[in-house]
């Protein structure tokens, strides 16, 4: 007899097997008892009936067994149309591992604070199970794309000297007898990979001590980060649109069934798929959000309102070019027929999500940037070695990044950032 997952049970079908599982949910009625399970990769239902295990068994499930105890099930496999699954196990044992008394999260509806406080084990549930799920397939379709592109992953620092978009909404702490901040972001230190390695990109936890209780915010968050060297804008803009695509074809592909628990229908992604997406710039976004009535001026970012409204007007995600110097970092590249934009751009998903990738050309002329850094208000002592990278060797090259619980919320419709990350960090949640 073969221990299996759930998961593989389509390929176990009239087999007798043994799995290990929890208890989510369990009913019964006279001579059979219906005990919902789940064992870490799915969900299914056991049938348990009384004339085919032992008294003590079939006790056992009816008055011993709770929410959340553990247990091995052994039992043949057998198709279930009536179920999204399509699969259930026919139990003729059962054999207790460990058990569960008063578990607090019911088959009831519970208010979020209780649900987060509780966050440990309500990953357990159904849907943040399938979100969890979705994350994990999204996180490794990113190293496959950017293995299947050249690019190398190199890690940026946690601990940093020095910030690229200015220190005011970092966390700040002492290394030994100096400041040091946790990272915003690992882009500079990409761009030092990129001019050893041509592509290259990071992927790991940054910070934002943002005093913000929006749902688009976390404090702490995942970014993946590339860098490009001897590409220009467009260059990195055709990739941006093939990077997205190649995402959503990987959940479509190997997540439909947590894409319906979580509430995304998986043929609304089909157009996203679909490229090159449709770009505008700043200013036509400015005149488009003017003429709605807005009250909106050249040179004010966007906030949720504007970048929902503009996206609204497009059936896929929208670039937006070139935005002024005065709301973007000092290390891009300036426009080079304006000296009022740099050469950038923002990636607004539909449906409301607003922002989910931010790039740029670089500056590549040093003495440009260290006036921009000088502009902007920073150490330039903390920067040299970040100068030093157009002082030997300097080529055009261009990045971006993409917040992944972003990207997340939108693909998989969810109201908040703190649904699609295990443990999230908010401004008043430090626990668990």
């Amino acid at each position: 007899m073969e221990t299996i997952n759930i998961i593989d049970a389509p390929k176990h079908v009239n087999e007798r097997v043994r799995i290990g599982v929890w208890l989510t949910d369990k009913r019964s009625s006279g001579k059979i008892a219906f005990l919902q399970l789940r064992d870490g990769t799915a969900f299914f239902q056991g049938i348990l009936r009384k004339n085919d295990v032992t008294p003590e068994v079939f006790e056992m499930a009816r008055h011993e067994l709770r929410q959340e105890s553990s247990f091995w099930v052994t039992g043949e496999i057998h198709e279930d149309a009536r179920s999204k699954f399509g699969y259930e196990i026919q139990i003729e044992d059962i054999e207790l591992i460990g058990e569960s008394v008063d578990y607090p999260i019911g088959n009831k509806e519970h208010g979020i604070d209780f649900l987060l406080d509780h966050r440990h084990l309500w990953l357990r549930s159904s849907k943040p199970h399938a979100l969890m799920r979705i994350r994990d397939r999204v996180i490794r379709a990113n190293y496959e794309f950017f293995g299947e592109h050249g690019f190398t992953k190199i890690d940026a620092p946690i601990l940093t000297a020095n910030a690229p978009e200015g220190t005011t909404d970092l966390f700040k702490t002492k290394y030994f007898d100096r400041d040091a901040y946790l990272s915003q972001s690992g882009q500079l230190y990409e761009e030092a990979g990129a001019l050893a390695f041509d592509r290259v990109y990071s992927f790991g936890p940054v910070f934002r001590a943002e005093k913000s209780k929006t749902r688009r915010h976390l404090i702490e968050f995942w970014m993946i980060e590339p860098e490009m060297a001897f590409m220009h804008q467009e260059e990195s803009l055709q990739l941006q649109e093939e990077y997205v695509a190649y995402l959503i074809k990987a959940v479509i592909k190997d997540c439909s069934r947590e894409l319906e628990v979580v509430g995304r229908d998986p043929k609304t992604l089909e157009p996203f798929t679909q490229t090159p997406y449709p770009r505008i710039s700043y200013d036509e976004a400015i005149k488009l959000l003017q003429d709605a009535g807005m009250d909106v001026q050249w040179g004010d970012d966007f906030g949720s309102p504007e970048e929902t409204y503009l996206a609204n007007h497009f059936s896929k995600p929208v670039f937006v070019l070139n935005y002024p110097k005065s709301i973007k970092p000092f290390y891009m590249k300036g426009h080079p027929t304006r000296d009022d934009v740099y050469v950038c751009a923002d990636l607004l998903a539909p449906e409301g999500y607003g922002e989910i990738i931010g790039g740029s050309e670089r500056e590549t002329d040093y003495d440009t940037l260290v006036a921009s850094a000088k502009e902007a208000g920073l150490n330039i002592d903390d920067y040299q070695w970040y100068f030093d990278l157009r002082k030997y060797g300097t080529v055009p090259h261009s990045g971006f990044g993409l917040g992944l619980e972003r990207f997340l919320t939108w693909i998989c419709l969810q109201d908040h950032l703190r649904e699609v990350i295990p443990f999230p960090r908010l401004l008043n949640r430090i626990y668990p």
